[in-house]
């Protein structure tokens, strides 16, 4: 079994659409979309949820407003300004900034506050057309999107053993966080998705960085590469000047956003194009080890 996370340095670059036609064209492989904090694969893929499992992101104050007496310690007392004063003249939590430190809890004369494990988030396991996939849900600001990644990375690779899947292919998320580092450990290779900007180059740079701080090994593909054919050059003497094979080159299309609204990858909705066909020898290269 051979796992490959697709990456990008910034949004907007192509990488899901990218994934999803990899995705298309991939036989006997488990799909996992990393990217938890704004996932989106699931648009083209349309999966079909079999199982739903909770995500403890963390832990949340709450006040007992008819235990509290409104002595103001908790509030004195935080350092991430969660605990702020409502209508009713009662101190209240806000859930996007308490960091779950429990030291309200602790200092609370009279203990009216208590801490709560957040499960307000879920991760599933699919049936796609394509194959199983596993993915994730989580609201905004919500913590531990590292971990999520981890755990759902590690339930797609032991679908993959059950089923004797070849591939199991990440949908990674952009830049270079903490999701973006949890899913480069471990994995076999990684397919970095570059477009020809000065913004574009300079997010891949330090992603190249990050990769290489895990040696993982790293292959790209420079989309949309007609839209600054100066730059493209300027990026591939990059790649060659840093020994990063350069596996394909596709040109911008209006033709992925129309496939989108289709809920289709471009492979699936036009599959003769020249892209398709680019798309295909691009995914032969990976799967054949031909880089």
């Amino acid at each position: 079994m051979k796992e490959i996370t697709i990456l990008s340095g910034k949004g907007g670059t192509g990488k899901t659409s990218i994934t999803a036609a990899l995705a298309s064209l991939a036989t006997n492989a488990v799909f996992c979309d990393n990217d938890v904090d704004a996932a989106d694969l699931h648009l083209i893929l349309k999966p079909d949820i079999k199982e739903t499992h909770p995500f403890d992101s963390g832990s949340l104050a709450f006040i007992n407003p008819e235990e509290c007496t409104n002595c103001g310690t908790c509030q004195e007392a935080c350092r991430f300004e969660a605990i702020f004063t409502n209508e009713a003249g009662f101190p209240e939590v806000n859930p996007y900034q308490c960091e779950g430190c429990r030291l309200c809890e602790r200092l609370c004369p009279v203990g009216a506050i208590q801490i709560n494990q957040n499960l307000n988030n879920q991760w599933f396991v699919s049936n796609t057309r394509f194959g199983t996939m596993v993915h994730a849900k989580m609201g905004p600001g919500e913590e531990n999107s590292g971990r999520l990644v981890t755990q759902i990375r590690e339930k797609a690779k032991e679908m993959a053993r059950e089923n004797k899947a070849q591939f199991v292919i990440n949908d990674g998320p952009p830049g270079i966080g903490c999701t973006a580092i949890s899913s480069i450990t471990g994995t076999n290779a990684v397919l970095l998705v570059i477009e020809p900007t000065i913004s574009g180059l300079h997010d891949a740079k330090r992603l190249v960085e990050l990769v290489n701080s895990f040696q993982v090994p790293l292959y790209a593909i420079i989309n949309k590469h007609d839209i600054n054919s100066e730059f493209t050059a300027t990026v591939e003497r990059y790649l060659g000047d840093t020994n990063i094979p350069l596996v394909g080159k596709i040109p911008f299309s209006e033709l992925f956003v129309e496939s989108m609204l289709h809920e289709k990858s471009l492979v699936e909705y036009v599959p003769d194009h020249p892209i398709s066909l680019n798309l295909k020898t691009i995914w032969e290269k990976i799967s054949t080890n031909q880089i």
